[in-house]
């Protein structure tokens, strides 16, 4: 590793930034697994809703049919819990707003249920790390849902058709696991050897070379989590577990490692083929248990705090706002507002630009689709069949893109009760999601997150530590090979949550200056640490004579 003066990575964010919020990327490597899913859940339902004449009803079964959005980068086993309780935090938040709507038609009532549904949502999807779509989609189920007229009588019934739909949303997103059953470990194996290889390339010095590490420590223990997320240690389980650890290597010796190699070895990950089997010493592969990283459900949601706060107020006065400037049904402003809020301020001021972007360039699009969407109610139908792929196409490649086809879909589902005024929809959308991202945005500055600079002081005392336990095995004779391994994989981990928490803190507002110097430096030590440790346990191979490893070729 370098050993030059140490520059802060990530300085202190005081603007707001503007630069790249509307650059388009690329695409994720699975963006057609949602959006095949989505339409699969989405489109029985509605057709049968359809030939039964009670479109009326289709916003319920779209609750649980978007459940069919989640958990698509879990292995299988995993994947199974986890839509389990994403279908079951759905029946809870829609539960609440129909009984809600139900006992009272006061809109500053309804507006406040939401806003707290919002701040509850929120914190649970983050601290449970549901992954994307996150709480925005259980957020406008239950929203939307506030402000639909409602019995108490009706309520169990409705619930019963969101709960069906959340049956087919499951056995949809679990049914490729009879093709491809190691799928998602699959993938997230090659995600951590192609970001290896990406940094390799680097050689750990030149300008973008600390993104690129920390960008493959992330898809490294990403892929631990994966690997780890399943109790049974199969064969293949225990291949790929070897591909990651050399992963890991590259990135504790970036000079060392072979790009190409590591690429070979992605690239043989696709499809349904062998895994390839890369070898390592015997002390090492009898030793792979990966690092468990997940912390207790209470010991994250403290540092949410701030963030649910921020939902909770936000989104209130969003649709207090909303309310007071005439509109009926200020849901689209509760859930603008709640859609922007990220890890920090600059990265919510990013989302709140592509949001009004997005939206607004997505109520164009409505006004040029609704005359066809209006030809029938099976055309209204495949309109937002269509457009729920389209967002799923286009999200991953930025926020903007997605909402460009999230938008008339919203609209168009509030049309499956009734014929509405297009010029009504339309000016309350822009309203609402003006409102929404300028009050959200003045909320989330307004709730400051001073405690960002104490995490970072901690994340930095559990790197040093982590380093420091290596350093002392490492000064052993002959230390013992499980506590070298797990020594060296916790530091990664350490490392890897020193730099996020680090790059978190550097976007909030209001707080004493971070020790950027003081990262940089252990990240460096930490860095050398492991590259020791890599050699220490016989890891690092000649650069094309690893005399160790098999064919990568399947």
């Amino acid at each position: 590793m370098s050993s030059a003066t140490p520059v802060p990575v990530s300085p202190p964010a005081r603007r707001l930034p503007l630069a790249g919020v509307l650059r388009v990327g690329r695409p994720s490597d699975i963006w057609f697994k949602p959006a095949l899913s989505v339409v699969a859940a989405i489109a029985p339902p509605n057709l049968t809703l359809l030939a039964l004449g009670r479109l009326d009803l289709a916003m319920y079964t779209m609750a649980g049919s978007l459940c069919a959005l989640y958990a698509h980068n879990r292995p299988y086993a995993a994947r199974a819990g986890a839509l389990v309780w994403v279908v079951l935090g759905m029946l809870g938040g829609l539960a609440v707003a129909l009984v809600a709507a139900s006992l009272t038609g006061s809109a500053v009532v309804l507006v406040t249920v939401g806003a707290l549904l919002a701040a509850a949502q929120k914190v649970l999807c983050d601290a449970t790390r549901v992954g994307p779509p996150g709480h925005v989609v259980l957020t406008f189920v239950s929203s939307a849902s506030l402000f639909v007229p409602q019995t108490l009588a009706q309520v169990p019934g409705h619930l019963a058709l969101a709960a069906a739909t959340g049956v087919w949303a499951w056995l949809v997103c679990m049914a490729p696991a009879l093709v491809r059953p190691h799928g998602p470990e699959r993938r997230a194996t090659a995600a951590a050897l192609k970001a290896a290889a990406a940094y390799a390339d680097t050689g750990g010095t030149g300008e973008g070379q600390a993104r690129a590490r920390a960008a493959g420590y992330a898809a490294v223990q990403a892929a631990w989590q994966s690997l780890s997320s399943t109790s049974a240690r199969s064969r293949t389980r225990r291949a790929l577990e070897r591909l990651v650890v050399r992963a890991e290597v590259a990135l504790a010796a970036p000079a060392e490692a072979d790009a190409g190699r590591l690429r070979a070895w992605a690239g043989a990950l696709r499809g349904t083929g062998p895994v390839p089997q890369a070898g390592l010493p015997r002390a090492a592969a009898d030793e792979l248990l990966g690092v468990d990283t997940a912390r207790g459900l209470w010991a994250r949601l403290g540092p949410l705090t701030p963030l649910a706060v921020r939902t909770a107020l936000g989104c209130a006065l969003a649709g207090y706002a909303s309310l007071a400037l005439g509109i009926g049904r200020p849901y689209w402003a509760l859930v603008t507002a709640a859609s922007l809020y990220q890890a920090n301020i600059a990265l919510t001021w990013s989302r709140a630009v592509q949001r009004v972007v997005g939206n607004v360039a997505g109520v164009l699009v409505f006004a040029a689709v609704v005359p066809l969407a209006h030809l029938g109610q099976a055309a209204l139908v495949v309109c937002c069949l269509a457009f729920s792929f389209g967002a799923e196409l286009l999200i991953s490649r930025n926020y903007w893109l997605g909402s460009v086809c999230v938008t008339p879909m919203a609209l168009l589902v509030t049309e499956f009760a009734g014929y509405r005024e297009p010029g009504e929809l339309m000016t309350e959308r822009l309203v609402d999601t003006v409102v929404g991202a300028l009050v959200g945005f003045v909320a989330a500055v307004a709730v400051t997150n001073r405690r960002a600079g104490d995490r970072v002081e901690r994340a930095l005392t559990a790197a040093d530590r982590a380093r420091e336990r290596t350093a002392r095995l490492l000064a052993e004779p002959h230390p013992d090979a499980a506590a070298l391994g797990a020594a060296r994989r916790g530091l990664a981990v350490a490392l890897a949550d020193l730099r996020a928490t680090a790059d978190a803190a550097a976007g909030e507002w209001w707080q004493r200056a971070l020790p950027q110097e003081r990262v940089v430096l252990a990240e460096q030590s930490g860095h050398r640490t492991l590259a020791a440790t890599a050699r220490r346990q016989g890891l690092l191979p000649d650069r094309g004579t690893d005399t160790q490893t098999e064919d990568a070729r399947p």
